[in-house]
């Protein structure tokens, strides 16, 4: 799809909260960012089931690569320098799909499914914690021949983003990161009660079938979208087909799904700070602040910790998963973080 027209643009420009390092940049022009004044044409294309953007085109597009850690979905659109975007749980690549679409004109598009979750399939007995996710990305990176990637990611992919630049700084060109864990908030709080009914193996059956069999459910303030998704319409029932069938209606998706949670308790991003001070990869920090899973005070220290940082955008009013109801957004920010690298 092609990039916002001046109407989107000037939308856009009336309600983004800057920081003092934005102001300081307006006059270069990248400064005039804006979020609500577009919401809802955002939302309303990020949602419409139409084109590329829609299941079946997300289906059409899905390959699988067979490395070690299992054989491994995703898709990949685009040409030009490669970029990677990691999904958030329990979504998968699918998340990516208005902002890809906006972004493959210019960037090599990678979005995969990661270890226990969306459509990959684990090899039996393979771990899932982020630290082996890193493993699997580096694998994948490797077979489709991207040395280095811009890495955009959400959720528990923004711990998995952050432990690829720790530890293989040489991969990662440039990191947009939005609402995610950080070393001091690794997991949340919030997650806990999730990472205890998968230990009992309860997880399933107490949210994630009951959100996928009543899509009104699944967007009240009891479900899915109530909790993490920042319209009132979303996730929409093909959305909870995409995310929550391959989890469901599969003993192995059910497993996987435990599993991923499970691997979750454990701080994967303890020490991680020391080795973030050290790069100097450029970075963004894009922050829902209606999140209640995860901090406020963790852009803030996200832009403190990362030497590269290029500040913070607050979207007011966006909950945990508004990336993929606000795709112009994160391509607007994407593309300038990249033009700046």
């Amino acid at each position: 799809m092609n990039p916002a027209d001046d109407e989107d643009a000037r939308e856009t420009a009336a309600s983004t909260v800057l920081d003092r390092r934005e102001l300081l940049r307006a006059g270069a022009g990248l400064a005039s960012g804006a979020l609500l004044g577009c919401a809802s044409e955002s939302r309303a294309r990020a949602d419409a089931p139409s084109g590329r953007e829609s299941a079946a085109g997300w289906h059409a597009d899905r390959r699988f690569a067979q490395i070690r850690a299992g054989r491994i979905a995703y898709v990949e659109r685009g040409s030009g320098a490669p970029a990677l975007f990691l999904h958030g749980f329990p979504l998968n690549g699918f998340q990516w799909r208005g902002i890809i679409g906006r972004l493959e004109s210019s960037r090599r598009c990678l979005a995969p499914d990661l270890l226990g979750l969306g459509f990959t399939e684990v090899t039996p007995g393979h771990p899932v914690a982020p630290a082996d996710q890193v493993q699997m990305l580096l694998e994948l990176l490797d077979q489709r021949s991207m040395p280095g990637v811009d890495v955009v990611a959400n959720d528990s992919g923004g711990a998995v983003a952050q432990l690829l630049l720790a530890h293989h700084p040489e991969r990662v060109r440039s990191l947009l990161l939005t609402n995610c864990d950080v070393e001091t908030e690794c997991p949340p709080a919030a997650v806990l009660p999730v990472i205890e009914m998968a230990k009992a193996r309860t997880y399933v059956e107490r949210w994630l079938a009951p959100w996928l069999a009543d899509g009104t459910l699944a967007r009240s303030k009891d479900g899915l979208g109530g909790m993490t998704f920042s319209s009132p319409s979303n996730p929409t029932d093909e959305a909870l087909e995409m995310y929550l069938g391959p989890l469901v209606r599969s003993a192995r998706g059910q497993a996987q799904v435990n599993a991923y949670a499970i691997a979750l308790e454990a701080n994967a991003l303890a020490g991680v700070e020391a080795l973030l001070r050290r790069s100097r990869v450029p970075a963004r920090i894009v922050w829902g602040t209606a999140d209640t899973i995860f901090s406020l005070e963790n852009p803030v220290y996200l832009d403190r910790v990362l030497p590269g940082s290029r500040g913070v955008r607050n979207v007011p009013g966006a909950r945990l998963f508004f990336p993929e109801e606000f795709p112009d957004l994160i391509a607007e920010e994407a593309r300038a973080l990249w033009d700046a690298a």
